[in-house]
């Protein structure tokens, strides 16, 4: 699940990392406000920044500078409401501006290969790290925390040094990847992104002019398995900028995965929909999503899981492939007859049903006249062949 960059910045600060003050705005009287506080607690300008959880904002004119609360209200207006990748902005963070001397990158990811914490960082801050690692993955410096006792204080200095850090600055540079793995592991969190983090220039309590590192921006990324621990994350979801399709899944307690083929499969048990997937793929056609009903669904859980596959238009037939052990294959059944009732087109349906009731279930689709399979390859192979008619007829 991402979360805004406003809410990534709150989570940083628990755990005591150095972030710069903002104000979430949701119109421009709002940010017009925020502006003005923080002009005249002596910024010499503040930052306007659309909170969209996709990159290239500052490309796309999401990120403005405002001197003025005349600027800053200009500034507002322009933002809020644009489009940035297709996502509507409906809300900004207003900041007091840095004066950067210099940008980095730090992030730390889980990486699931070495079942490690890699804590990454790189000289080349401000831009996106994707594009840094296809021009010269020698920028990127790379350390992985261990499994116990997390990122050691040599990890961090060699990558102070790494980025040409030295004196008090290797310090503070260890004190903030140390909280970027913090946050990881409070957060259960699969990535945790600083960029840039960037030396800026401040005036003290007594206005001396002094450096430090500071967390410009940030992005977090957390499990959406591991939020049954933080419902307080929970509640950190932007459904504005969430896929309809997700949120209508995740309402109904299904896995759903959409992908770019014909064949629709709703399917029992996570392996199941894997193996049925891949038989899907030898038999010539392409699945259109991952769909697991889990165990014990019911005939109303169906019906819904129904629809989400309807809901793609380049659905162009369905295999339903249940193995009943919990699951009870009557009433995955009587959901298939409801969701048919229901459905808005006409889509060519292939069923298999084994296990538990599922000489009952056979008897309820013979009734409604579903097209039935006895084996999985079967099933596949008629999925297919009814997806390549409809294709053809079209």
């Amino acid at each position: 699940m991402k979360i805004q960059e406003a809410d990534a910045k709150q989570l940083l600060r628990a755990q005591g990392l150095p972030v710069p003050p903002g104000t979430v705005a949701r119109s421009v009287s709002e940010a017009d406000a925020a502006a003005d506080m923080y002009l005249k607690d002596g910024a010499d300008a503040v930052v306007v920044k659309a909170q969209v959880l996709v990159g290239g904002r500052g490309k796309a004119g999401g990120v403005k500078l405002a001197r003025t609360r005349e600027e800053a209200d200009a500034a507002a207006s322009a933002i809020l409401g644009m489009s940035i990748k297709g996502i509507t902005v409906r809300k900004i963070l207003v900041g007091p501006a840095a004066d950067i001397v210099k940008e980095f990158y730090l992030g730390a990811i889980l990486d699931r290969a070495s079942h490690r914490i890699v804590v990454m960082a790189s000289a080349e801050g401000g831009v996106e790290i994707e594009e840094v690692a296809k021009r010269d993955p020698s920028l990127i410096l790379r350390e992985s925390a261990h499994p116990l006792l997390g990122l050691a204080d040599w990890q961090a200095r060699k990558l102070a040094f790494g980025l040409g850090l030295a004196g008090p600055r290797v310090k503070a540079f260890t004190a903030i990847a140390h909280g970027l793995v913090r946050t990881m592991l409070a957060d259960d969190a699969d990535l945790v992104e600083v960029n840039p983090l960037a030396i800026v220039r401040e005036r003290d309590a007594e206005g001396n002019v002094v450096e430090r590192l500071l967390c410009l921006d940030a992005k977090i990324v957390l499990d959406d398995s591991a939020l049954p621990r933080h419902p307080d994350l929970e509640a950190l979801r932007d459904l504005d900028e969430e896929d309809p399709t997700d949120v209508e899944a995740r309402k109904h307690d299904l896995s759903f995965i959409r992908l770019d083929g014909t064949i629709g499969c709703m399917v029992n048990g996570a392996g199941l929909a894997m193996t049925t997937m891949d038989l899907v793929k030898r038999a010539g056609g392409e699945p259109a999503n991952f769909l697991d009903i889990g165990g014990g669904a019911r005939a109303d859980k169906v019906a819904s899981a129904m629809k989400l596959i309807l809901d793609d238009s380049k659905v162009q037939a369905i295999l339903v492939n249940i193995f009943g052990g919990i699951t009870r294959g009557d009433e995955v059944a009587k959901g298939l007859i409801e969701a048919r009732a229901q459905q808005s087109r006409d889509v060519p349906m292939v069923v298999r049903i084994v296990g538990t009731n599922a000489e009952e279930a056979q008897r309820l689709l013979r009734e409604a006249r579903f097209e039935t399979a006895a084996t999985l390859d079967e099933a596949a192979e008629k999925a297919v062949a009814a997806a390549k008619a409809v294709g053809g007829a079209a």
